[in-house]
């Protein structure tokens, strides 16, 4: 799975992989988080920078495991919160995005890859970036 996600900020060291465990809670309300957790399951991705903007940096992230919102808790441990995301997000840059046009967490699952269990052959699936997430990116270019 190949996943274009907006962070806050100026990604710092280029590409990384973020390896840390991860931990399932529960509050009151019963709504699943996910936290940084030593006890919790060993999780990775891959994070690449695509672009460079004014508060933001388009990056391409790679899930090398498949733990629930893995891209979500690493970029946010990492001190790059993804755009759009009210649960592990930074509600200022969020609200900021918002006057771009920004309308749902930037997460987009641009390419699927597997193999064909009758050919063996690799099947790639390709999605571009949705309209209303391109015209975000495209504010940014008026800067």
């Amino acid at each position: 799975k190949h996943y274009l996600a907006l962070v806050k900020g100026h990604w710092r060291g280029g590409e990384r992989v973020v390896t840390v465990n991860l931990g399932d809670t529960r509050p009151g309300g019963g709504e699943r988080r996910v936290r940084v957790d030593q006890e919790g399951k060993v999780s990775s991705t891959r994070f690449m920078p695509q672009a460079v903007y004014s508060d933001a940096t388009l990056v391409e992230a790679r899930p090398l495991t498949g733990r629930t919102h893995q891209i979500r808790v690493h970029a946010a441990h990492v001190g790059h919160p993804l755009a759009g995301d009210d649960k592990y997000g930074d509600r200022d840059f969020n609200r900021g995005l918002r006057r771009r046009g920004l309308r749902r967490l930037f997460l987009h699952a641009r390419a699927l890859s597997f193999e064909d269990p009758a050919t063996g052959r690799v099947i790639t699936l390709d999605a571009p970036l949705p309209a209303p997430l391109q015209e975000v990116l495209n504010t940014y270019d008026t800067d």
